[in-house]
C-alpha cells in the first residue's frame, strides 16, 4: 500500500503560507517543502486574454493553423539566460527589447510580471526583489512567456545558473540557491488542473548526475523511495520550487498549447537582494 507524502507545499495564499512556514523562502532553499503554491493569483479570465493578444501579435504561432511553417514546439516571449547567456553583450541588448516590449504588452489587462514579483516580494519579508542586474546597472530579462505545442516534454533535470550552467561572469552567480516561479496561464487541455512539473525530493548532487546522463533518475528515484510532489495547476495558479530539486515535467495532454510566465530566483541566507530575471 503506498504512504501519503508528509512532503506538501504551502498555500494557497501568501497569508496562509506566512502562517504555516515562519521563513517560507529559506523552506525552499533547505528542500523542506517541495513548492508555495499560490491559488488563482492572477485572472485566469485574463490569461485568455493574453494568449489571444500573443495570437494577434504574432509572438506565437496558433496551434489549429496546420499549414504554418513554424513547427516549434517552444516558443518564448522574453530574453532567456539558458539560451543567450553564451554572448553577454547580445543577452543584455536582447532583455532591453524585452523590456520595452513588456512595457505596453499586457495594457490594459493587470500586469503578470508584477504581480509575480508582489508575491514573491510579500514572501520574501525584508529581503529586496528586484530585477537581475550587472555591476553597470544593466538588466537582465524580468521574465520569459514559454509556450509549449504538441509532446513537448522535459526529462528529469536540475537547474541552476553555476551547478549546472556554469555561468560564473555573471552577477547571479553570487547566490547560492536558485528557485523558479511559474505562472499558469493555459493548460494543454481546457478546464480543471493538469499536471505542470514533477518535483522530486531530490537535490542535485554530482552523485545523481549519471543517473541523470543516462536517464535512469526514475528507476534511482524508485529504488531509493524518493518522495514526489505532483504539481497540478489551474490557469492564474503560481508558484515558487526550488529549481535545484530534480524535476520533470510531462508531455502535453490536449490540443491547447501549454503556456506559462516563469522566472528564475537568486537567493541566499545571507543576503540582503533577490534577484529575479529569466
Amino acid at each position: 500500500m503506498e504512504t501519503q507524502t508528509q512532503w506538501n507545499p504551502a498555500g494557497p495564499d501568501v497569508q496562509s503560507v506566512l502562517a504555516q512556514v515562519t521563513d517560507p523562502l529559506l523552506a525552499l532553499a533547505k528542500g523542506e517543502i517541495p513548492a508555495i503554491l499560490l491559488r488563482q493569483a492572477y485572472d485566469p479570465g485574463q490569461c485568455q486574454k493574453l494568449l489571444r493578444r500573443f495570437l494577434q501579435w504574432g509572438l506565437m504561432r496558433d496551434p489549429l493553423d496546420k499549414s504554418s511553417a513554424d513547427k516549434r514546439t517552444r516558443i518564448d516571449i522574453g530574453t532567456s539566460l539558458g539560451n543567450r547567456g553564451h554572448d553577454k553583450e547580445g543577452f543584455l541588448s536582447h532583455a532591453v527589447a524585452t523590456h520595452g516590449l513588456f512595457s505596453h504588452l499586457f495594457q490594459p489587462f493587470d500586469d503578470p510580471v508584477q504581480m509575480l514579483y508582489s508575491n514573491l516580494q510579500a514572501l520574501a519579508k525584508d529581503k529586496k526583489v528586484r530585477v537581475a542586474q550587472e555591476a553597470d546597472g544593466r538588466q537582465y530579462g524580468p521574465a520569459i512567456f514559454r509556450i509549449h505545442y504538441e509532446t513537448h516534454s522535459y526529462k528529469p533535470h536540475f537547474d541552476h545558473v553555476t551547478l549546472r550552467e556554469k555561468r560564473f561572469d555573471y552577477a547571479v552567480s553570487r547566490f547560492e540557491h536558485q528557485f523558479a516561479g511559474i505562472l499558469c496561464l493555459q493548460n494543454s487541455s481546457q478546464g480543471g488542473r493538469s499536471a505542470q512539473t514533477i518535483l522530486h525530493r531530490s537535490l542535485w548532487t554530482p552523485d545523481v548526475q549519471p543517473h541523470l546522463d543516462a536517464e535512469t533518475f526514475p528507476a534511482y528515484a524508485a529504488a531509493n523511495r524518493i518522495e514526489q510532489y505532483r504539481v497540478e495547476l489551474a490557469p492564474g495558479d503560481l508558484y515558487f520550487f526550488n529549481s535545484r530539486c530534480i524535476h520533470e515535467i510531462p508531455p502535453l495532454d490536449g490540443n491547447d498549447p501549454r503556456a506559462v510566465l516563469a522566472v528564475f530566483i537568486g537567493y541566499s541566507q545571507e543576503d540582503n537582494d533577490i534577484y529575479v530575471w529569466s
